[in-house]
């Protein structure tokens, strides 16, 4: 089913989701990779990459910034795009596909830039390895965070498009 809705909709679940990266949580669960699946599903192609990179901006701006920000901010254009395929087959199945799957990715990335840029770890093979590993437990916390935020933002998504006047699609 195809829904006509007002952008305000999609922002204000946005902004919600935004709001509570900033609440204490364990460590790798936030709803920014919901975020950006949510904004890729439902707002257009230039909303879809900037709405979600303002929201992770603005709450970065408090939660402070870090050498490996440029892979963060790279996976959630990623994770945008991902969304933007979203946009005609928004399902249960294909979102939770393309939650892990961008749990995943942000794994892939993040940690290549830890490994690449922190120092921690010797600039081999082996030390690649280690530091997978030794990130293996934000995996877990990432991909159950990402799956319970996904839930979330898009059952408030179609349950706000409910209950709103429908008058533009964006």
């Amino acid at each position: 089913m195809n829904h006509k809705r007002t952008i305000s909709v999609t922002l204000s679940v946005i902004l919600l989701g935004a709001v509570a990266r900033l609440l204490p949580h364990p460590a790798n669960v936030t709803p920014i990779t919901a975020i950006a699946l949510l904004g890729g599903a439902y707002l257009s192609p230039a909303l879809a990459l900037t709405v979600p990179l303002g929201a992770l901006f603005l709450s970065d701006l408090f939660l402070g910034f870090h050498v490996t920000m440029p892979f963060v901010y790279f996976s959630f254009i990623l994770v945008s795009a991902i969304g933007l395929l979203l946009k005609n087959r928004r399902n249960t199945k294909t979102v939770v596909f393309a939650c892990l799957g961008s749990s995943l990715l942000f794994f892939i990335l993040t940690n290549f830039g830890v490994w690449m840029s922190s120092g921690l770890y010797a600039h081999n093979a082996s030390g690649l390895v280690m530091c997978y590993t030794a990130a293996l437990p934000f995996l877990r916390n990432s991909a159950l965070g990402d799956l319970f935020f996904t839930a979330l933002l898009f059952s408030l998504e179609n349950a706000a498009l409910k209950l709103s006047p429908v008058t533009a699609q964006y």
